[in-house]
């Protein structure tokens, strides 16, 4: 299961980084702010985003004992959003010991 999940989380983060790299090559989101600002599904993406980020931080904050990574990584998912994420995942995953699984991925370090 830990094999499938880190190859998953892999896919989808280069999967990601694919489509906000090529998205960013046609097109600047701050050129673009005020009008996609106005667009209804927008603002509702937006707060979507930051709902999942409070979420995902919530987490961090349960599983990470130093104060500095846990600010870092609510640097990293507010700028970063899904690539921080699978990255977050990511790392907890490649961390686990040979045995452990899913439910050591939930618990604290």
């Amino acid at each position: 299961m830990v094999t499938s999940l880190k190859i998953i989380f892999s896919i989808l983060m280069l999967w990601i980084i694919y489509v906000v790299i090529t998205t960013s090559l046609q097109s600047s989101l701050f050129d673009q702010w005020d009008y996609l600002g106005s667009i209804p599904w927008m603002r509702a993406t937006l707060w979507d985003f930051y709902a999942n980020v409070f979420v995902i931080y919530c987490w961090i904050l349960y599983r990470e004992k130093s104060i500095g990574i846990k600010l870092i990584w609510l640097i990293l998912l507010v700028f970063l959003g899904s690539i921080a994420s699978c990255a977050y995942v990511l790392i907890a995953l490649f961390k686990l010991k040979p045995g452990e699984g899913v439910r050591e991925l939930f618990i604290k370090n």
